[in-house]
């Protein structure tokens, strides 16, 4: 096969991979889509129907893409079944070509989904604009990679993809402008009315989770999280917890330190289904939260509604009020 661009060649690109990375590439079958992929890489071609076309790593950030979006831009997420790990996903050849043909992409960073990022840095794009949402609320790699739990980050995401559309397509940025001012006013209504009444009523209430993904949202909502930042850490990165971190848990459950539990239900390790059985039998209300969207059809707004529902009945349950 043979390119007609100037572009560096795809054997430097991959050699540029760590090993780990590159065997994982090549098992996936990525060198070929790769290599067509740089055929193309002078700059990415805008669609034929004229709307642009964004890739999401993860289908939290790319519900809120393609509503910002519209009818001017079509988005494909990467990762959208539920069971579906991000952290150690294989990306697959027809992933490669996704990417490629992006003039958009957001990852999420932060370490949480290097494929991504190696991905895009094997095949550098002239014009593609990358959205990481790490770097762009500042949290560098070893940080809480969940901030699609951070409204505060949402909210910064939802300008900076409203300003990238704005820059890509100057033609239609009172549209976009009109699509943030839908979203925020109608869109998130419900999640921000939510996340206000909860920290409203009940600000300062000890809870206990699974892992750090609810360690973003836990101080948004006024909660007062007692789990070791250490054990919230291990369980998110699939490494053991100290013993000294569970029986400090196990304590808060037997002397109804918290109040809540919240685990993730797409990550119940034996330790945290202990931990939920013993908040269950000591009659702790138990919640669950998700890592991607539940069910995969499921806009960001509704999940996260139907998420903070549950937490805020099971905070009144606890509390009385």
């Amino acid at each position: 096969m043979a390119c007609t661009t100037a572009s560096p060649g795809i054997g430097a690109r991959l050699a540029r991979l760590p090993r780990a990375s590159l065997a994982g590439a090549i098992a996936a079958g990525l060198t070929v889509a790769l290599l067509v992929a740089a055929c193309g890489s002078s700059g990415v071609a805008a669609s034929s129907n004229g709307t642009l076309h964004v890739v999401a790593a993860e289908n939290f950030w790319g519900s809120i893409a393609a509503q910002l979006g519209g009818d001017k831009v079509t988005v494909t997420s990467i990762i959208t079944n539920p069971n579906t790990d991000p952290h150690s996903y294989e990306p697959t050849a027809a992933d490669a070509r996704t990417f490629a043909s992006g003039q958009m992409v957001i990852v999420d960073g932060i370490g949480y989904d290097p494929w991504a990022s190696q991905m895009l840095a094997a095949n550098p794009v002239g014009g593609r604009v990358v959205l990481n949402v790490g770097d762009l609320v500042h949290v560098p790699v070893g940080g809480n990679p969940h901030q699609w739990y951070s409204p505060t980050s949402v909210h910064t995401v939802i300008d900076q993809i409203t300003a990238d559309y704005r820059r890509l397509a100057p033609k239609d940025a009172s549209y976009f402008a009109a699509q943030r001012a839908s979203f925020l006013t109608h869109g998130l209504a419900a999640y921000d009315r939510l996340i206000a009444q909860i920290k409203a009523r009940y600000a300062g209430t000890p809870v206990g989770a699974s892992e750090s993904i609810f360690a973003e949202l836990a101080p948004a909502l006024g909660l007062r999280l007692l789990t070791p930042p250490s054990f919230l850490k291990a369980i998110s990165e699939g490494t053991e917890p100290t013993a000294q971190d569970k029986q400090t848990i196990d304590r808060q459950i037997a002397t109804h330190a918290i109040k809540v539990y919240v685990y993730n239900s797409q990550n119940a390790t034996p330790d945290v289904q202990a931990q939920v059985n013993a908040a269950r039998a000591a009659g702790i209300p138990v919640t669950t939260i998700t890592e991607t969207l539940v069910p995969a059809t499921a806009t960001f707004q509704a999940w996260q509604v139907s998420e903070l529902t549950a937490l805020q009945a099971a905070l009144a349950k606890a509390t009385g009020h």
